[in-house]
């Protein structure tokens, strides 16, 4: 599983022009589940995603975690996160789950995060979605659960 991680003072998503859902301060997540991601995937990233200290203390320092300031969470699908380009032109994606097991760990992520304390907004799976944030920092971090990067 990966996700591109953006610390944000706002965030939302639409779909056919209207609001699907927005949060304030947190973090919009761009998610992406591989062909052989299983619970212990959603685990890992759910766990990094709440506990990532990438938010300032009072000294100004990236010490804090989304549970340490309350932020809320807006989860993206994006299958394309496992887009291949080394060869060619056009993106391969023989790594990104079918739709059904995409869907299922997606959702699993979803309450995976709520589970810990955090509200979290979703994208609405398989549309074309318009998002609109303000990265903060700005802070952008990337997540894999295989740790490939």
């Amino acid at each position: 599983m990966r996700a591109v991680v953006q610390r944000v003072s706002q965030a939302s998503v639409q779909v056919n022009g209207v609001l699907a859902a927005s949060i304030g301060e947190g973090l919009a997540c761009l998610v992406a589940v591989r062909t052989d991601d299983t619970d212990g995937d959603v685990r890992y990233i759910g766990d990094k995603l709440v506990n990532l200290r990438i938010f300032e203390d009072d000294a100004g320092k990236l010490n804090r975690s989304l549970l340490e300031t309350g932020g809320e969470a807006l989860l993206i699908s994006q299958f394309t996160l496992y887009g291949d380009a080394r060869k060619g032109r056009r993106p391969g994606f023989s790594d990104a789950a079918n739709g059904e097991k995409a869907l299922a760990l997606y959702e699993a992520l979803c309450e995976e995060v709520a589970r810990k304390g955090v509200r979290v907004g979703r994208g609405v799976f398989g549309a074309d979605m318009k998002i609109a944030l303000v990265n903060d920092g700005p802070v952008t971090i990337l997540l894999d659960s295989r740790k490939e990067f």
